[in-house]
């Protein structure tokens, strides 16, 4: 199963298309732009609390039978945060000094 690469930043729904070098993931694919992962969350998912890592680039070519971005395409839906900017504060203010390993 493919992630889905979704096409936005959930927070300042910034796109964020197949070949973005800048958009973040956590292990839910909740997905996120560099920017507000580094100045806004802190690292932090305001969804699971858990940590990013970068997305990765799905190939555009087709190097194997089925497995490129035309053949496994990425979402389309638009994916927002469903807290307010004052709830994700303060719930990454709880747990930011606590390393993604240890939460």
């Amino acid at each position: 199963m493919a992630l889905q690469l979704r096409p936005n930043c959930e927070y300042c729904d910034k796109d964020l298309p197949p070949a973005a070098t800048d958009a973040r993931i956590c292990s839910y694919e909740c997905t996120f732009c560099t920017d507000c992962v580094e100045t806004k969350l802190f690292n932090v998912c305001p969804n699971c609390g858990g940590g990013f890592a970068p997305r990765p680039i799905r190939p555009s070519r087709e190097w194997r039978p089925g497995a490129c971005v035309t053949k496994q395409l990425p979402s389309d839906k638009r994916v927002h945060l469903k807290y307010a900017a004052e709830e994700v504060a303060a719930f990454v203010g709880g747990v930011k000094n606590i390393a993604p390993e240890e939460r």
